[in-house]
């Protein structure tokens, strides 16, 4: 179950992806800033020839190839650890979908199509799609799986000594 609901998530996020840049691509202009929710939400079509946050471009198809690997990685780790954990799964599944999302993107165009310009006035977000929100969402949960972790494990295992009563080596107390 946890496997179909890993690939369920990553192909939606897949098709969520190419579907919005196709329509993008086909009624926005590059370069041509068009609000949305006023200057909150814009409409910025540029095409990012290098990885995250726009750095090292022209390098493409190097992270085309590092992609390759990264999605192996995930399906490596969904299968080591994410049947034992529904938030695991959660998270690898954003990433799988995430990283073939931008993947298809280098190896079809040679670049991948952001569009997504959040932020108010000259503070700005990076321009980004669906498959960096994907990827900026596993990280969210990695952050939250690492503050919050501990907490759920330390309360889970207080619980368990608090329903398993302590006993002596040598029988009750007070025989």
């Amino acid at each position: 179950m946890a496997w179909a609901f890993f690939a369920a998530l990553a192909a939606a996020i897949v098709v969520s992806d190419q579907l919005l840049k196709q329509w993008i691509v086909a009624k926005y202009e590059p370069g041509t800033i068009t609000p949305v929710l006023g200057d909150w939400l814009r409409i910025d079509l540029i095409h990012n020839a290098g990885g995250l946050f726009g750095l090292l471009q022209g390098t493409a198809p190097v992270f085309a190839v590092v992609t390759l690997v990264v999605v192996g990685l995930i399906a490596s780790m969904e299968l080591r650890w994410g049947w034992r954990s529904w938030v695991t799964t959660l998270a690898l599944g954003l990433l799988l979908g995430g990283a073939i999302g931008n993947f298809i993107d280098r190896i079809r165009l040679g670049y991948v199509v952001d569009f997504a310009d959040i932020g108010v006035g000259t503070w700005r977000w990076y321009i980004f799609n669906v498959a960096d929100m994907a990827v900026s969402c596993f990280f969210l949960v990695l952050l939250a799986l690492w503050i919050v972790g501990p907490t759920l494990q330390s309360r889970g295992r207080g619980a368990r000594e608090a329903a398993t009563p302590p006993t002596d080596a040598e029988g009750p107390v007070g025989e």
